[in-house]
């Protein structure tokens, strides 16, 4: 007979969303089993950066230096350049600012994207998790087949070194074990978008002489041209020797790599290949985020092309979301409307950033042959600012509509103004410095915090006390900052846990319980 064992959440996966919403849930005392049916030893780099909204995560959990300090130097240029090929001279280069040039400068994010490819990310967040005493990180532990009713979620899983079958019964369950993998299918949730939208291939290998081969200025990125347009682009992994190449799209892809190298630069380029992986380009979402009991995130919820980096970066940001949920549901104080809201919050964000992808997937494939495309930037055309997202479209998360925010009343910002910090409800929360060192931020990530702007005699305690009835968690912060003080408009502003503004106002509303019981979603 299998044994059986008992844990409030079952993660399954291992991948960088399922260990943040590990690591989230284990810091607010949640415990939880991680399985994952691999044996966690990455050995290509998916991923190549870590939003700033993701390491706006890691700074509050202590591992943001080492993240950004893993394998990039802080004074490494981090440009794009466009090229024919490696020996052929820039066409054009786009200006990135390295970490030490940025530091403390950014007006939008304490930390700012970094360069950490998912080999060197995911053992940094697996080290994490290892360290929080409620998380239980199980490797070569597979997620057969789950059920669930009223009280929880039964599944079976199998040691896939062992074939040791057992049972874990959980209060909940979250998928986060990718597109194919067993807990979106099993709940039965189709997938909606435009498919498959490209054939790509990426080739991992080593080549001490890239960028001396090429003549230039060290650069993150090169993008390649031929007569077609924009067909392959090499990413730095390691700022060193270590390089990842992304073709496009390749109906009748080269599984050996050796030809796209090789059109790098005529033949000349001296390379070791250390793998070769052909992979479809993506554009899925998932028709819901959630059954019942069980939940989804990361490319489980939705498959987008990596362009811009958005797919673990929106991830990321469902685990923190689910996360402080799920801690006020066996807290006590979260009422049943609160991991509805999961949903309704995530999912309009996911499709966002699909679109996003799509779309600047496109834009480089638009792109014209090589002749063309140095004429247009020799005559002055504006083409590169929009050919990735920028990393502050990722950082300013807004839940539009959400049902746990009350709504201030003003519109969502377009056009330019999209490109802008906000204080609206429901958006991320946004940054500013009130210290030597300390971002605003920096006060977010356990409770509800209560900003009150220049008035520290102005009574909030009508809303203390609900909160306190309800055993809800909440401080006051007060600010004396002007500039803080403009940028969130209003002199009482309600901060969630993850972040996001639930609420401002000039003054508490008549009723300060019934605010209470919508941010708490009852």
């Amino acid at each position: 007979m299998a044994n059986t064992e008992s844990t409030q959440v079952l993660i399954a996966g291992a991948g960088p969303v399922g260990l943040s919403l590990s690591i989230e849930l284990g810091l607010r005392g949640i415990s939880c089993i991680v399985a994952e049916k691999r044996d966690g030893v990455l050995k290509v780099p998916r991923m190549s950066s870590v939003s700033s909204r993701a390491m706006e995560f890691c700074r509050r959990w202590g591992i943001a230096d080492t993240v950004r300090d893993a394998v990039w130097s802080r004074t490494h240029p981090r440009d794009f350049v466009y090229t024919a090929t490696l020996d052929g001279g820039e066409i054009a280069r786009l200006s990135v600012p390295s970490y030490a040039e940025r530091e403390g400068k950014l007006d939008y994010s304490p930390e700012g994207a970094s360069t950490c490819p998912q080999i060197f990310f995911d053992p940094i967040l697996a080290e994490k998790a290892k360290s929080v005493p409620l998380i239980d990180l199980r490797y070569h532990t597979r997620l057969e087949t789950f059920e669930q009713d009223a009280n929880g979620v039964r599944a079976r899983l199998t040691g896939t070194e062992t074939g040791n079958e057992f049972t874990v019964e959980a209060d909940y369950l979250v998928g986060c074990d990718g597109s194919g993998g067993v807990v979106r299918r099993q709940m039965g949730i189709e997938q909606e978008g435009l498919g498959q939208i490209a054939t790509s291939v990426n080739v991992f290998f080593r080549a001490p002489d890239f960028v001396t081969l090429s003549g230039t200025r060290w650069a993150r990125n090169f993008r390649f041209f031929d007569e077609d347009g924009c067909w392959a682009e090499a990413i730095a992994i390691d700022g060193e020797a270590l390089w990842r190449l992304s073709v496009f799209d390749d109906p009748n892809p080269d599984l050996t790599g050796h030809s796209y190298l090789r059109k790098l630069s005529d033949a000349k380029l001296d390379y070791e290949i250390l793998d070769v992986s052909p992979w479809d380009r993506r554009d899925f979402l998932a028709t819901s985020f959630r059954d019942r009991r069980a939940f989804i995130a990361g490319d489980t919820a939705h498959e987008m092309s990596p362009t811009g980096g958005s797919g673990m970066h929106s991830g990321i940001c469902e685990a923190i979301n689910l996360a402080w949920k799920l801690e006020a549901i066996f807290a006590g104080w979260g009422g049943p409307a609160l991991l509805d809201s999961y949903e309704a919050e995530c999912r309009p964000v996911g499709a966002f950033y699909v679109d996003l992808s799509t779309t600047a997937y496109n834009r480089i494939a638009a792109l014209p042959g090589a002749t063309e495309f140095r004429t247009r930037i020799q005559n002055g055309e504006n083409i590169l600012s929009s050919l990735s997202p920028s990393d502050f479209l990722r950082a300013e998360i807004r839940y539009e509509n959400s049902p746990v925010c009350v709504p201030d009343g003003t519109k969502p910002p377009e056009g330019d103004a999209r490109m802008k910090q906000t204080a609206r409800s429901g958006t991320r929360a946004p940054h500013c410095w009130i210290g030597d060192g300390k971002s605003i931020m920096d006060l977010f990530g356990w409770e509800f915090v209560l900003l009150r702007f220049g008035a520290p005699d102005t009574d909030v305690s009508a809303l203390v006390e609900a909160a306190a009835v309800r055993g809800v968690p909440l401080k006051v912060e007060d600010i004396d900052d002007e500039k803080a003080a403009a940028l969130y408009e209003k002199p009482l502003v309600l901060v969630r846990p993850d972040g996001h503004i639930a609420w401002r106002g000039d003054a508490l509303p008549d009723d300060a319980a019934v605010l209470i019981d919508q941010v708490r979603g009852a």
